[in-house]
C-alpha cells in the first residue's frame, strides 16, 4: 500500500474491544506511530465488519486487534474465522488469563498473541509486525499452539482419545461401544485407564463432568460457546 510521493501508507488497524479504557489505551499507544492508523473500533466483530462495509475509506483493514472475552458471548474461533474470511489477519490482545480461549484463537489462525500487561513498545511492535502480515512469536502464542505447558501430558493413545472424546461429549458407554466397535466392557476399561492417567498426572477426573473438563483442556473437545441471554 503506497501513498502519494512513493511513501508507504499507514497500515489500517481495527480494534474489537468492549472495554472503553482498553480501547482508549491502545489508541493512545498507536497515535504517535505514523505508520499505524487505528481507523475502526467496535465492541463486537459483526459491528466492526458492518462499520467497515459502510465506509469505503476503511474497508481495506490490514489487521484487527481482537480481545478474546467479549460481552456478546462470541467464541474466539468464530470471531477469528469471520475476520479471516474477509481477508483480514488477526492479532489477539488479551489478559491471557484463560489458556483455553487463547488456544482456541491460535488454532483458528491468528498471527500472534500479546498480553495487555506488556509495555507500550512491545504492544506497538507486535501490532506493527502483525499489520505487515508477520507472525508475532511470543511465549503465549507458542504455548497456545503447543498446548498449555502448565497441563501435564497424560499420554493417551489414539484409541483412548477417541473413547474420551465420545464419552466426554455426552455419549453413554454403550453408545461409545457401538460407535467404536468395541465391547462395552472394553470401553469401561479404557475409561478406567484414562481416569488413572489423569490422576497420575495430578489432574483427577473421577466424574464424567471432570472428564469433559479435561477433554476441553487438552483440546479433544472445543471450548464451549457462551450465548447471551435474551
Amino acid at each position: 500500500m503506497w501513498a502519494e510521493g512513493g511513501e508507504s501508507a499507514p497500515r489500517r488497524i481495527g480494534l474489537v474491544e468492549d472495554h472503553e479504557s482498553v480501547a482508549i489505551g491502545l489508541a493512545a499507544m498507536l497515535s504517535p506511530e505514523p505508520d499505524l492508523d487505528l481507523v475502526l473500533t467496535a465492541g463486537t466483530v459483526p459491528e466492526l465488519l458492518a462499520s467497515a462495509e459502510s465506509d469505503s475509506a476503511t474497508v481495506d483493514l490490514d489487521l484487527v486487534v481482537l480481545d478474546l472475552r467479549l460481552a456478546d458471548g462470541s467464541s474466539p474461533e468464530d470471531n477469528v474465522r469471520a475476520l479471516r474470511e474477509r481477508g483480514v489477519e488477526v492479532l489477539v490482545f488479551t489478559g491471557a488469563d484463560n489458556a483455553f480461549l487463547v488456544r482456541a484463537a491460535a488454532s483458528a489462525g491468528v498471527l500472534g498473541v500479546v498480553r495487555k500487561s506488556e509495555d507500550v513498545p512491545t504492544v506497538v511492535a507486535a501490532v506493527r509486525r502483525a499489520a505487515s502480515g508477520e507472525q508475532v512469536i511470543t511465549t503465549d502464542w507458542a504455548a497456545a499452539i503447543d498446548g498449555d505447558p502448565q497441563l501435564s501430558n497424560v499420554g493417551l493413545s489414539p484409541r483412548q482419545e477417541e473413547v474420551l472424546t465420545l464419552y466426554a461429549s455426552g455419549e453413554k458407554a454403550s453408545r461409545v461401544a457401538r460407535l467404536t466397535g468395541l465391547s462395552e466392557q472394553t470401553v469401561n476399561d479404557y475409561l478406567g485407564r484414562i481416569r488413572q492417567k489423569y490422576a497420575d498426572a495430578g489432574r483427577p477426573a473421577p466424574t464424567k463432568t471432570d472428564l469433559y473438563k479435561r477433554a476441553v483442556e487438552d483440546g479433544w473437545l472445543p471450548v464451549p460457546e457462551r450465548h447471551p441471554r435474551g
